[in-house]
């Protein structure tokens, strides 16, 4: 489980968090929605310890982030996937190889293991045409699936998505959001999703919260967010935020 108390952050004058709380259970997939640039991907760094709180908590089953250091805080970020916003895939290596990469670099698997287990990955994405493929040569939807499937193959408890379909057409849109709802059959595995895409999101998550002004000014189900009354979060529905 993961939970977030009174998370506070600034640059220079900038108060980006201004106390942030929420939870996330173990095993749902939960969306942080918002308008772009508004600390969306700020708080989710402060997941996996690249940014320190100026005040507040981030508490993985119990343990602080803040707190952690070296060997520590490695494990902890080894219990994590992240999926970029472009991927941020090596251009030098093929599909094959980028998946591969991970498994090379933080395993003792033999090789025949590990393309077991890379193309193992590659086939839950659909992508096993594309192995022998560079970056360059394939799709920003497909690069986005390669990605996840470069998570994947370190069986992560958590896979933290950064807006997923920006810069994506819709039919591709749906084809990443279908992939995420895949996920979500995988035992245990919590997903949690920086979007602004609505009403795409809502289709693939459990638990959904809104960031605005650095606060969290609403929370629940996809439905109650959808029918929510809040003002701010209507005109956010309706595109009047951004």
């Amino acid at each position: 489980m993961i939970q977030i108390i009174d998370l506070h952050k600034k640059f220079g004058e900038n108060h980006v968090l201004r106390g942030v709380s929420l939870t996330v259970n173990r095993g749902e997939s939960f969306a942080l929605i918002g308008a772009s640039g508004k600390g969306k991907s700020v708080l989710l760094k402060h997941l996996i310890g690249l940014m320190k709180p100026d005040k507040g908590q981030v508490l993985v089953d119990g343990e602080d982030i803040g707190q952690m250091r070296g060997r520590k805080l490695k494990a902890l970020k080894d219990r994590f996937g992240i999926v970029f916003q472009f991927g941020a895939l090596f251009d030098s290596l093929t599909v094959y190889e980028n998946v591969a990469f991970p498994l090379q670099e933080k395993t003792k698997h033999s090789a025949a293991e590990i393309d077991k287990i890379v193309r193992r990955e590659l086939a839950n994405v659909d992508l096993e045409e594309a192995a022998d493929n560079y970056p360059a040569q394939i799709s920003g939807g497909m690069r986005k699936r390669v990605a996840v499937a470069r998570c994947m193959v370190m069986n992560p408890e958590v896979i933290l998505f950064d807006e997923p379909t920006t810069g994506l057409d819709p039919v591709i849109s749906n084809s990443i959001y279908h992939m995420i709802q895949n996920l979500r059959n995988t035992d245990n595995l919590t997903s949690f999703i920086i979007s602004h895409d609505i009403p795409g999101i809502f289709k693939v998550v459990d638990r959904v919260a809104m960031l605005h002004e650095g606060k969290i000014v609403a929370s629940g189900t996809a439905e109650e967010i959808q029918n929510s009354d809040n003002p701010v979060v209507r005109k956010f529905l309706m595109g009047e935020i951004e």
